[in-house]
């Protein structure tokens, strides 16, 4: 009892922290999810500064009513719900004021699309240079902006130039005043514009080829909380800390919180996990936290004490069966042991039947090769020798009608294009069954074979035999001719190659031949495929013999059949009693 008690605790301590990472696990992955929709969104309206700064540098002079064209066609509302405005920002050097704010006032009957009259740059004072804001889109919230000079805040000032140097987009991380939203509520980024066909190069370059610079303002409340309401649980909080960028930090400030009023609890009862935002090279933290208990369903609240029931009841059971098990442990000893020696002499019958099959194979292999040499020399021998024969007394008889008998003389003729016919197919069927010119040798008979290659694919068809006389039995010549042979086929009919390479070899006392081609390769797939068994057939050949083989290939990467049996450093090669040339 003791120890089920023991064994219930440890149940009940597992299943609440298995709960409690479970739960950690869920709250991490909403947590990334909405660092992953912000970033999203973050993304999606910088690229539509970029596009923004694309229709100033594609067209040839930007108006407001093309301006306002452009941002409606966007449709900002629906599309961009965080997005408050798009702008564009003159750049004006205190030299050329004057010219720029007469430009102002030759504007000034711009009033159809609701821009104000503004005649002054403001705030009024003297700066070395100006970013008015000369459009905005959508004017009726923003009207008040038109004319004013957006760099007369220092940290916007060195956003802006540090924009203008590199081409790149800036933020100064201060946030937008405005009248339409809380103070904080509100960021903004910029893209600098250059007047078309100058270089950009350097710093010099942009700097006299920038004109101005297009900007998106937009909510920050309402840009971060349409990404945490798609977390599964409401009590998340979020809190977004700005800690400025690489080259000006500064202090964190505070961007947005979800629950400013929410009471703060203990570290161990709530999940906290921090995750950074990149928005424009500024380093912004993301703060997620919720309560515990917010992440546990009703069946986990109940779950730790099932498992410790569970654990109790289950060591109590687990003893009975031990208990049930070990008096009849003899009985299951005796089983598997009978079952060890049935499966033993099963694998012994198995592998004993399958040594039978491959002995038949081989001897039916045997038996095939000797009935076909037999077969293609009683051809040659009997249908041989009397075609020959038919063949000379023709030759004599066309000789004779000649000059006497033209027409007997052209039927001779005729008789004896048949003859040498039936000798070719004679020729032909014996070299199918065994080409005679195995006896000769394996180096003979490869040559030959390549040969025919040659002549019947059109292949190019390279043969590297390192000079040697290679000196096998006729057994083992004839498993490698049938393995070139199989190969050449394959090649020919599944390869779709263009140049075959075929390296016959025998050094160490080892013979082997290596077949390769540039063809498509050979796949599993077809190694496998039911009815085939070309390649089986020479895995099969090679074994019998106790050598090795070895088919490789990879798609488009051509195929590579390797084999190589053993010679016995005291083979005797086998005495060629009898060479048959089949010229007739």
């Amino acid at each position: 009892m003791l120890l089920s008690s023991a064994i219930g605790g440890l149940f009940y301590l597992a299943a609440a922290k298995t709960i409690e990472y479970d739960a950690g696990e869920r709250f991490m992955h909403q947590a990334q999810n909405a660092q992953y929709n912000i970033n999203s969104r973050i993304n999606a309206y910088t690229d539509v500064l970029r596009s923004t700064a694309s229709f100033f540098h594609a067209a040839e002079q930007v108006d407001r009513s093309s301006f306002h064209r452009y941002v409606s066609g966007l449709n900002i509302e629906r599309q961009f719900p965080a997005l408050d405005n798009i702008n564009y920002a003159q750049y004006v050097r205190h030299a050329q004021r004057p010219a720029f704010e007469a430009d102002l006032r030759h504007k000034a009957g711009d009033a159809a699309l609701g821009y104000p009259e503004v005649t002054t740059v403001s705030p009024p004072e003297a700066r070395d240079e100006y970013w008015v804001l000369t459009m905005i889109e959508p004017l009726a919230e923003f009207r008040e902006k038109i004319g004013r000079d957006i760099a007369y805040r220092a940290p916007v000032a060195r956003a802006l130039a540090q924009g203008r140097d590199s081409g790149a987009m800036s933020a100064s991380g201060t946030p937008i005043d405005s009248v339409h939203q809380p103070l904080g509520a509100g960021l903004a980024l910029r893209l600098p514009v250059y007047r078309k066909d100058l270089p950009l190069n350097t710093v010099e370059q942009r700097r006299a080829a920038c004109i101005g610079s297009v900007g998106i303002g937009f909510s920050v409340p309402r840009l971060v909380q349409a990404a945490l309401e798609q977390m599964q649980v409401r009590d998340a909080r979020l809190v977004l800390i700005d800690s400025g960028d690489s080259i000006t930090p500064r202090q964190p400030v505070q961007l947005f919180d979800s629950k400013p009023d929410s009471a703060t609890l203990a570290a161990a009862d709530q999940f906290n996990v921090v995750l950074p935002i990149d928005f424009n090279n500024r380093h912004w933290n993301a703060h997620f936290s919720a309560p515990k208990a917010s992440w546990y369903s009703r069946f986990d609240s109940w779950l730790p004490w099932m498992a410790m029931a569970s654990g109790f009841t289950g060591s109590l059971l687990f003893f009975l069966l031990f208990h049930t098990l070990s008096s009849s442990r003899m009985r299951a000893v005796k089983m598997a042991k009978e079952m060890t020696r049935e499966l033993r002499n099963s694998q012994a019958r198995l592998q004993q039947s399958h040594h039978k099959l491959r002995r038949l194979a081989a001897h039916s292999d045997q038996i095939k090769e000797q009935e076909r040499k037999r077969i293609a020399r009683e051809i040659h021998d009997d249908l041989g020798q009397n075609l020959l024969v038919l063949r000379i007394d023709v030759d004599l008889l066309t000789s004779r009608t000649r000059h006497r008998h033209p027409r007997l003389h052209a039927r001779a003729l005729h008789m004896l294009g048949q003859i040498d016919s039936s000798i070719k197919s004679v020729r032909h069927i014996i070299n199918d069954l065994r080409p005679t010119v195995l006896d000769l040798g394996l180096n003979a008979a490869v040559e030959w074979q390549i040969a025919q290659f040659r002549a019947r694919s059109g292949m190019v068809c390279e043969l590297i035999d390192h000079d040697t006389d290679i000196r096998v039995d006729d057994h083992c010549a004839t498993a490698f001719f049938r393995v070139l042979q199989e190969s050449l086929s394959n090649i020919l009919q599944h390869a779709h190659a263009s140049l075959v390479r075929v390296e016959l070899r025998q050094a160490d006392g080892k013979l082997s031949m290596t077949i390769n081609d540039n063809g498509i390769g050979v796949h599993d797939a077809q190694r496998n495929k039911a009815g085939s068994f070309g390649l089986v057939g020479i895995e099969e050949r090679i074994s019998l013999l106790g050598g090795t083989c070895s088919i490789t290939g990879s798609p488009n990467g051509g195929t590579t059949v390797a084999v190589s049996v053993p010679t016995g450093a005291g083979a005797v090669p086998h005495t060629i009693t009898e060479a048959i040339d089949l010229t007739l």
